[in-house]
């Protein structure tokens, strides 16, 4: 259900801001900006922060790992308008689209290396089922991974497990390809603050 507040909820100087956002990128505000701008004391400034650091802190993972790995978690959660968006991010930062959709659409036979395989398999299984253990824990780092590796990705599943399923709470519209594409420039620019 779309909550009208996403159009109407802001204050003045937000509103201009949205207003030039339009009119110097030529896209409307995406729902997920809005979410942020809307009570940034109790919400915005909290999750801007915390995703930004685990999308654009120090990490072994790179930007584009990181987009794939909240575009995987989006995929699980079915949760369209991050799927576009992160999509389109992943494949902005590796400038790879295709090895981003062998992923979203076989994990296994995607090309990519066994160390962000397992990372996703076990950020999957999280995602879909809550929890993961120890024997998880075990495979990821068999794989490769280190274990701040396996902290920064958990940080990315929490952000985007938040992200998606407010997505889909607060009915988040769609963007066109182009509208996508320019938001995937923003954040690979800006990051997420």
């Amino acid at each position: 259900m779309r909550l009208e507040i996403l159009n109407h909820g802001y204050r003045p100087a937000t509103k201009l801001l949205f207003a030039i956002i339009r009119l110097f990128s030529g896209h409307p505000v995406p729902d997920a900006a809005k979410l942020t701008f809307y009570r940034p004391d109790f919400y915005g400034a909290r999750a801007k922060e915390f995703t930004d650091e685990a999308m654009r802190g120090p990490s072994e993972w790179s930007v584009g790992d990181r987009e794939l790995m909240a575009a995987y978690v989006s995929s699980v959660n079915e949760s369209a308008f991050c799927i576009g968006a992160h999509t389109a991010t992943a494949s902005l930062a590796y400038q790879d689209g295709p090895r981003v959709t062998a992923v979203l659409t076989d994990l296994e036979s995607a090309p990519v290396d066994e160390p962000l395989r397992a990372t996703l398999r076990m950020l999957g299984k999280l995602t879909q089922n809550g929890n993961v253990d120890a024997d998880d824990m075990r495979q990821v780092l068999a794989a490769g991974a280190s274990p701040q590796q396996i902290a920064d990705a958990l940080a990315v599943c929490t952000a985007f497990n938040t992200t998606s399923r407010l997505a889909d709470a607060f009915g988040f519209e769609q963007l066109t390809p182009k509208g996508y594409e320019a938001g995937a420039k923003y954040l690979l620019k800006r990051g997420y603050r």
